[in-house]
């Protein structure tokens, strides 16, 4: 009698338990469809009696860390997006504060080319580095490139992959008995690789024994077409600096000042001209028309670089003397460094 009880007993729990089981999984499943509103309000219920019920389990901290990312989220009022002319805002495009809208602005390439001739010495490597170090300094973007003849010794590119600004290196294997006529083939050889890869920027020629003030590369991109200034020619046997570059009058070129070549048979103006002293936009070479030139003028000849001297050369007008503020200063020096 006591056993039949205790086994209805027992039946009866299980029932119990079946009918509450049952009864919670269909109140969760209806739940989940009901719209997202009734949902929140019963949740928000729930742990509204929860709190209520812990509240002396609870206490401040759990307040303090709300109240907290509250203030994060929701401190500062939301910043007005600005909008283009035409109505369309687009906050990947535009600047929130002034001091962000400088750094929008996108700086023109500068293509720093660097004849060399094998570093077979201590000194040229030393001026290597110190330009190297100088490049270092100029905001990017700019690549260097570096051409010389080939040879055994990886001096040139242990340095060129120590300086952490972008380089190319390139390196032919003509020999040459007059060193004039292999930095015309190395100045051509760069010319040629810059026009073949549409290298687009600003190009300069400057040489392992320059010195540079840092304000003169962000003269260098200033220029649209063609720039040009003066540069110091310093001497240390003749112990004297002389001034080579352009007569320029209100930043506009009106002659050229050209002294270290006096001496040489040259009458053209062009070939005399150092290739330190200007700089160029690289379009010119591939795309002469959409800077007024004439398309049957190529820059791809083997003398590319005379072409350009003498593009320079026949039209002032059309050159921007650097720097605007004071076109007579001087932010290029050259060492002449005996050979021998």
């Amino acid at each position: 009698m006591g056993s039949s009880d205790k086994s209805k007993k027992r039946l009866q729990l299980w029932k119990k338990a079946v009918l509450h089981f049952l009864l919670c999984f269909v109140m969760g499943f209806l739940i989940g469809f009901a719209p997202n509103k009734t949902t929140s309000d019963f949740l928000r219920r729930l742990m509204l009696n929860n709190s209520v019920d812990s509240q002396e389990f609870s206490p401040q901290p759990s307040e303090v860390l709300h109240q907290e990312t509250s203030r994060s989220l929701m401190g500062e009022p939301p910043m007005a997006v600005p909008t283009s002319t035409d109505g369309n805002s687009n906050p990947a495009l535009f600047a929130i504060n002034e001091d962000d809208d400088a750094e929008l602005i996108p700086r023109k390439q500068l293509i720093f080319i660097t004849a060399v001739k094998p570093l077979s010495n201590q000194l040229q490597g030393a001026f290597s580095r110190r330009l190297a170090y100088t490049l270092s300094l100029v905001p990017p973007p700019l690549v260097w490139i570096i051409v010389e003849s080939y040879s055994d010794s990886s001096e040139t590119s242990d340095i060129l992959r120590k300086t952490g600004v972008m380089y190319r290196h390139l390196v032919y294997k003509e020999n040459f008995t007059d060193s004039k006529a292999e930095m015309d083939h190395q100045k051509n050889f760069a010319l040629n690789h810059i026009e073949h890869h549409r290298l687009n920027g600003i190009l300069h020629f400057g040489d392992i024994f320059n010195t540079y003030d840092l304000d003169f590369f962000q003269a260098l991109r200033e220029i649209e077409v063609f720039g040009a200034w003066p540069m110091a020619m310093v001497s240390a046997n003749r112990k004297r600096v002389v001034v080579e570059g352009p007569v320029c009058d209100s930043f506009q070129v009106i002659g050229w000042h050209i002294v270290r070549n006096l001496f040489e048979s040259s009458t053209n103006l062009g070939s005399l001209l150092h290739t330190s002293s200007f700089a160029f936009n690289s379009s010119i070479l591939w795309d002469p028309e959409r800077w007024g030139r004439a398309s049957s003028v190529q820059y791809t000849s083997q003398n590319s670089i005379k072409i350009v001297q003498e593009v320079v050369a026949e039209d002032e007008t059309k050159i921007k003397a650097l720097p605007q503020e004071d076109c007579s200063k001087i932010l290029l020096w050259e060492l002449h460094i005996p050979t021998q």
